[in-house]
């Protein structure tokens, strides 16, 4: 259960928590990295070693967050890993972004500011 806290806290963790959803979208990086590697190869246990190091630090802070910030708020908000996981495909592996993908991020995160919005 949440506690009331003043507003300029709030906004302190929630600048937390997107910076924690950001980290925690760099672990799909890692991921797609380990996928092309030899199983149990040195590299393979290297990203995988990220991924799990990414997980464990997100796990702490997500717990850390989720004290101060309502559940509304702070599971609304995961959504927006679908931009960094666009983002991240364009950048790291070439990948194209098509309008729908763009119609769909933006969908995105007019969810999460309707639901912040409606916890205040």
């Amino acid at each position: 259960m949440t506690t009331t806290i003043d507003k300029k806290t709030k906004i302190k963790y929630f600048i937390a928590l997107h910076i924690e959803l950001f980290l925690y979208s760099l672990g799909g990086i890692c991921t797609k990295y380990a996928g092309k590697c030899d199983f149990l190869s040195f590299s393979f246990i290297f990203w995988y070693g990220l991924i799990i190091l990414n997980l464990g630090v997100y796990a702490i802070v997500w717990q850390q967050i989720i004290k101060k910030l309502p559940l509304n708020t702070a599971y609304s908000n995961k959504a927006v890993i679908i931009a960094w996981g666009i983002l991240w495909g364009a950048l790291f592996f070439g990948e194209a972004v098509k309008w729908n993908m763009i119609l769909g991020a933006v969908i995105v995160v007019i969810g999460v500011i309707v639901v912040v919005r409606a916890d205040e």
